[in-house]
């Protein structure tokens, strides 16, 4: 048994959050098991969306295989464009789906090589549902790696029942003006804060597609932790539809970094130093939230107005967008701040950044972080995360609950949150000291979760025992 190999296969979305957030649970694996050896199939973003830092990123890791996680790119290949009859969703499944021959043939490989172990499972990300007929054809058990939480997953699951069980229009639904009971929320739900891939017939199909193929697998992964959504873990664990659950989160990755080089850049650590204690608010708005110039003015004026430091990572917007000069045209903008101020360019993930200067963050209400979140201009499912961290926890500020904004939905309406508005927030959010207190408690439960006699670090050593168990 000790000499015993198994073998993992770990297929990420083509994002950079959700490639860095496989590797660091592929990380945990061989950390925490010697048995353990893991090949992550990289899909690469199509050339015509490809951004410098994904693809900085998936070059470095070739170069940086260990003995026991290697890196294989898979071929790239191209995102047919939406038509009439086909959204972007369903192009983007198409395009996941068109690297199944090629998973199958490494995985053949693997399976061929004698001596060398054997397959336990497919961990794959929560859009790449797909992968389950790849593992199926070599009679290999599948495990979904949910990044987001498990709130939402429950979710995701609920509307699925609405709609193939109840026979409820969930396209009317996220249109009306009422409240709905999740089973893994507490308090009823507005349906004002449905994400906006419920507002077409196209994007609910896809959403509900990816709920119907996640019931068929061996178990989900969240990245999540007991203490800070006991009633949404709790609530899955009782619905015997839905596969075992295991929380194992918070994962993150703190050594920063997303191209192999240093984790922080010096001056930018020294800067931090130099700020009183939680007194920085960050701004990021993760690796898809890009704004037009109006907003990103409003967002400036906000800054400007409310006279806090902050650390804003500014990314740029599409080449395609009229706004992607925005970032030359606020040079001036920045001159005023005298020192209150350090710019980052690109997407940081909030991990690397917050420290004890950390005051709150802008952020996709990623809610794995150690101060108050600034909730507002979220995209996705960051919608209901951002309700369920400002009504559910208690553990951020609201700004805006329904703003809609959606890559996905060309047409979606997408509202511009004036810098007033912005301003009180940032303000409620570092003046608000019951909030901070909750954070503050939660951190110590946020780091306490992973170590030996934590919840996730439990959780995570009956998932090894679940996978140990598919080797024959």
């Amino acid at each position: 048994m000790a000499n015993m190999v198994a073998k993992l296969v770990f297929i990420p979305a083509p994002g950079l959050g959700h490639i860095m957030s496989t590797i660091e649970i592929a990380k945990l694996f061989v950390n925490r098991d010697q048995r353990f050896s893991i090949t992550v199939l990289v899909i690469k973003p199509p050339t015509s969306g490809s951004g410098s830092t994904i693809t900085t990123y998936i070059e470095s890791l070739a170069k940086n295989n260990t003995d026991r996680i290697s890196f294989v790119e898979l071929p790239q290949q191209e995102i047919a464009p939406p038509t009439d009859s086909k959204g972007p969703l369903a192009s983007f499944n198409e395009f996941i789906k068109s690297h199944c021959k090629y998973v199958k043939n490494i995985v053949a490989d693997m399976i061929s090589q004698t001596g060398s172990g054997q397959v336990a499972g497919f961990v794959i990300d929560m859009f790449c549902t797909c992968m389950i007929d790849v593992a199926n054809e070599f009679n290999v058990p599948t495990y979904v790696f949910f990044t987001s939480n498990a709130a939402f997953l429950g979710f995701k699951f609920f509307i699925q029942t609405l709609n193939d069980e109840r026979n409820q229009d969930v396209v009317e639904l996220s249109h009306s003006d009422t409240e709905i009971t999740v089973p893994t929320f507490v308090k009823p739900m507005p349906t004002k804060v449905f994400p906006t891939v419920f507002q077409t017939r196209e994007t609910v199909d896809f959403v509900l597609s990816a709920a119907r193929r996640m019931r068929e697998v061996k178990a989900i992964i969240v990245n999540s932790f007991l203490e800070v959504e006991t009633h949404a873990i709790e609530s899955l664990s009782v619905d015997n539809t839905i596969p075992p659950v295991y929380p194992v989160g918070p994962i993150l990755n703190l050594e920063g970094g997303t191209g192999g080089g240093k984790p922080l850049d010096d001056d930018v650590i020294k800067w931090l130093d130099n700020q009183p204690p939680s007194s920085v608010v960050f701004l990021c708005f993760g690796s898809m939230g890009s704004f037009d110039e109006v907003q990103v003015k409003e967002i400036a004026h906000a800054l400007e107005q409310s006279g806090m430091r902050f650390v804003w990572s500014l990314r740029k917007p599409p080449p395609d967008k009229k706004s992607r000069d925005c970032h030359d045209r606020l040079r001036g903008f920045w001159s005023g701040f005298a020192g209150r101020v350090f710019r980052a360019n690109g997407w940081n993930r909030e991990s690397h950044w917050l420290g004890p200067t950390g005051g709150g963050t802008g952020s996709p209400c990623s809610w794995r972080v150690r101060v108050p979140l600034w909730v507002e201009l979220v995209v996705g499912e960051f919608v209901i995360n951002a309700f369920e961290m400002v009504v559910e926890l208690g553990l951020s500020v609201e700004i805006k609950l329904d703003y809609k904004k959606d890559s996905f939905i060309p047409m979606a309406e997408s509202v511009v949150v004036p810098a007033e508005e912005i301003e009180s927030g940032i303000r409620r959010l570092m003046e608000d000291d019951l909030v901070r207190a909750k954070v503050k408690k939660m951190s110590e439960k946020c780091r306490s979760t992973l170590l030996e006699g934590g919840s996730s670090y439990a959780y995570f050593g009956s998932l090894i025992q679940d996978l140990i168990t598919n080797i024959s």
